[in-house]
């Protein structure tokens, strides 16, 4: 069993205690990594506050160098990091190589769109002052990171936190942890200055909490489920702070009659089983209409029969497990509900028999209803709920009854209700026959999925101030 140690002030360091992480894959344990304690906690806010004042004052061109040599040591130990991930996760190898490739792909990304910020002149009206807006780096940043994706994550949060100048204290998920100890472990080789990146481990939210009830940090960020969030800003609010919280989806699909059928199959399969549904954009609630409803079942169930159970180096259309047997649980319970109050499962519905790990058929179910547990709550598995709707149904309201409001999904061949659907839908981000994420776009959610971004200048913004300065010129 591998042991894995913090990063703190630029120094590895471990704990007096430890706790497990197993691979999903095998069920079997992996890794012990540190459980930290509550003097290092304070010695991350400190250190994290001591480098901001040097970090914060280094020039872009200094960050920038930094920041790229970090990418490049990272993609020199791809394989190795790589390996890890999929050992802790149990993802298919391209889902590793996507998650690795945003990491890097951050850093590079981040570093030069700090060229790009825009220091604006206000116009006086009366023509006595000088007016511009400075933006200077926030201060020290606090982000807590999901399980379904460790590296992306990191590299959403570490990747504006360094070219803005700011300090950060990394926790990635209790569940994840070990790529992303590794990637900390070679920020020391990179020359990341002394407590400019911090990333500690936890099994014990009541050690951790003094990071956010803390004076010392200007900005809490996370991603994870709305309850989390809620319950961390809750915490958080003993002074005041900047949040940026990427929360729960419940992303619905609308698939209007007109719509190219077996494309609109095609993407919410891919998308939908993707990392075993364990996905915040995920489809969750897929509106066909009723003219086309039997075509699409049948062309959802026969790319889903192309989709083999198995992880990491393995060839073909791959699913890996859920990430716990408590998931699967989960997920199987909501199936059965879902069954008993009039749905059919078309496939898929069960645990595998012969597989050792926490593994999850891909799943499709048709005559779903809109009240139906499936349809209400995030899934966060490999179940794909399809509902029929009619002319007479206002789908788009349909598609807004939710609390959140993270994606959603149009098939159309109309410009018209392609627009007239993304107007109207509540989510922070609206795909139109395709879907598309990048790092330059922003990524967040409306409603309870959140406030903030990810990704994009927009991200960036959330980690600089907007100082107005004023300068007589004119007497």
């Amino acid at each position: 069993m591998t042991n894995y140690s913090m990063l703190i002030n630029g120094q590895l360091v471990s704990s007096a205690t430890s706790f497990e992480v197993t691979n999903p894959d095998t069920g079997k344990v992996i890794a012990s990594v540190p459980d930290i304690e509550s003097e290092q906690v304070q010695q991350c806010l400190d250190a994290a506050d001591s480098a901001f004042k040097t970090w914060s004052k280094t020039s872009i061109a200094e960050r920038e160098k930094v920041m790229l040599n970090y990418a490049d040591i990272l993609e020199s130990h791809k394989d190795e990091i790589i390996d890890i991930l999929i050992s802790e996760t149990g993802k298919p190898l391209d889902n590793a190589q996507y998650d690795f490739g945003m990491l890097t792909t951050c850093l590079r990304f981040f570093i030069e769109e700090m060229k790009r910020v825009e220091q604006p002149v206000i116009q006086d009206p009366d023509g006595r002052f000088h007016h511009y807006i400075q933006r200077q780096s926030l201060g020290v940043v606090v982000g807590y990171l999901a399980w379904n994706f460790p590296l992306l994550n990191l590299g959403y949060k570490i990747g504006p936190i360094l070219a803005s100048g700011c300090t950060g204290i990394i926790k990635p998920s209790q569940v994840t942890p070990l790529a992303t100890l590794k990637c900390a472990e070679l920020a020391i080789q990179a020359g990341i200055p002394p407590g400019v990146l911090n990333v500690i481990t936890s099994n014990d939210y009541d050690v951790t909490n003094p990071l956010l009830t803390s004076n010392i940090p200007s900005l809490f960020t996370m991603i994870g489920s709305t309850q989390a969030g809620v319950r961390a800003m809750q915490t958080a609010c003993t002074s005041v702070k900047h949040f940026s919280v990427e929360l729960g989806g419940n992303a619905p699909v609308v698939v209007y009659d007109d719509a190219d059928i077996k494309k609109a199959a095609h993407n919410i399969v891919d998308l939908k089983f993707g990392n075993s549904g364990q996905v915040c954009v995920s489809p969750n609630r897929c509106f066909v209409h009723e003219s086309v409803y039997q075509q699409f079942l049948s062309e959802v169930v026969e790319h889903t029969k192309g989709i083999r159970l198995a992880a990491g180096r393995e060839e073909g259309r791959i699913m890996g497990p859920l990430m716990s047997e408590k998931e699967r649980t989960r997920i199987l319970a909501a199936i059965e509900t879902t069954v008993k109050q009039g749905a059919r499962v078309l496939m898929g519905g069960k645990a595998p028999a012969d597989k050792a790990g926490y593994y999850i058929e891909p799943t499709i179910i048709a005559d779903a209803k809109p009240s139906m547990a499936l349809s209400c709550d995030e899934i966060f598995g490999p179940v794909l709920p399809v509902i029929s709707f009619s002319d007479s149904d206002d789908v788009i309201a349909m598609a807004n009854d939710c609390e959140l409001g993270l994606a959603a999904y149009v098939y159309t061949d109309s410009l018209k209700r392609g627009l007239q659907a993304a107007d109207q839908i509540q989510a922070g981000s609206v795909c139109i026959n395709e879907v598309h994420y990048g790092v330059h776009l922003p990524h967040g959610g409306l409603k309870q999925s959140g406030v903030g971004k990810d990704c994009s200048k927009y991200s960036l913004q959330e980690y600089l101030t907007n100082k107005r300065v004023s300068i007589l010129v004119n007497e």
